[in-house]
C-alpha cells in the first residue's frame, strides 16, 4: 500500500504542476511527459532510485489566480506526493509514466528552477498520519457501498468499477474512500478540498455529500425523462 513507502521530507521534492488535475493518495494517474523541464525531472527521479523505489515527485495544483501561459504559475499549497510505478522511455526523450499517490503534504518552501535544474522543487510537510485509525470510516464505507449498489449509480460504469474496489476487504477504509473520490467526484475545487483536508473523516463527509448530490441529480433527470416519455413507454 502507499503508506508503506518511506519519504524523506528533509529533502526537496520535485514539483509537477498540472492544470485541472488533483491526484489523491492510493490512486493512479497515467501521464505523457513532453516538456524538456519535466523530461529532466523524470530522468532525475528514475536515476535517483532508492531502496524504496524511485525518488518521489509531487503533483501540484495550479492556483486559480494563475494567468494563462505563465511558465511558472502560482501553486496551491497542498500537493499529493507520488511515485512512478510504471515508465516507458520514448526514442525522442519523452516519457509515458504512471504515478501513484502516496500522501498529502503542504509546501513549506518553494525553490524556483536554478542552475542546471529546469523544474521547481519544494520542502514539504505531511499534513496527516495515514497510519492512524479513524473512528467512523468503517460505517461511512458501508453506507457508500450501499449507495453505489443502488440502481441509479449502477447505471454508471465508473460507479460499478469503484464498487468492485470498495468491496475488497484487504483495502483499507482510507484507500477505499480515496478511490471513490478520485473516480466519482468530478468538480476540481471539491477534489482539491478533499486533498487539502487532513482529517480522514471530514474527507469522507465531503465525498458522501457529493455522492448524495449526484444521486439526487440522477433521480431528477430520470423523473424528467419519465414525464416526457410517451404513455406505456419506459426509457430505462
Amino acid at each position: 500500500m502507499a503508506e508503506m513507502i518511506s519519504i524523506n521530507f528533509s529533502e526537496p521534492v520535485a514539483l509537477f504542476p498540472l492544470p485541472g488535475v488533483v491526484l489523491l493518495p492510493h490512486t493512479a494517474l497515467p501521464l505523457h511527459i513532453f516538456e524538456p523541464r519535466y523530461r529532466q525531472m523524470i530522468r532525475h527521479a528514475l536515476d535517483g532510485s532508492t531502496s524504496s523505489g524511485v525518488r518521489p515527485i509531487a503533483i501540484a495544483s495550479i492556483s486559480p489566480s494563475a494567468k494563462m501561459a505563465q511558465r511558472n504559475p502560482p501553486l496551491r499549497s497542498v500537493v499529493c506526493v507520488a511515485h512512478i510505478v510504471q515508465h516507458r522511455s520514448l526514442p525522442d526523450g519523452r516519457f509515458d509514466i504512471v504515478v501513484q499517490g502516496l500522501c498529502r503534504a503542504s509546501i513549506d518552501r518553494l525553490d524556483e528552477p536554478e542552475g542546471q535544474r529546469l523544474y521547481r522543487e519544494a520542502i514539504l510537510r505531511p499534513i496527516e498520519d495515514p497510519t492512524l485509525a479513524v473512528p467512523g470510516l468503517k460505517k461511512m464505507r458501508s453506507e457508500m457501498r450501499s449507495l453505489l449498489s443502488g440502481l441509479r449509480f449502477q447505471r454508471m460504469e465508473s460507479a460499478r468499477a469503484v464498487l468492485s474496489w470498495i468491496e475488497r476487504k484487504e483495502l483499507s477504509h482510507q484507500a477505499a474512500l480515496e478511490l471513490v473520490a478520485f473516480a466519482l467526484v468530478k468538480d476540481e475545487e471539491l477534489r482539491y478540498q478533499i486533498l487539502s483536508e487532513g482529517d480522514a473523516f471530514e474527507r469522507a463527509k465531503i465525498i458522501w455529500a457529493d455522492l448524495h448530490k449526484t444521486d439526487r441529480f440522477i433521480a431528477k433527470a430520470e423523473l424528467q425523462l419519465a414525464k416526457k416519455a410517451p404513455r406505456g413507454v419506459s426509457w430505462n
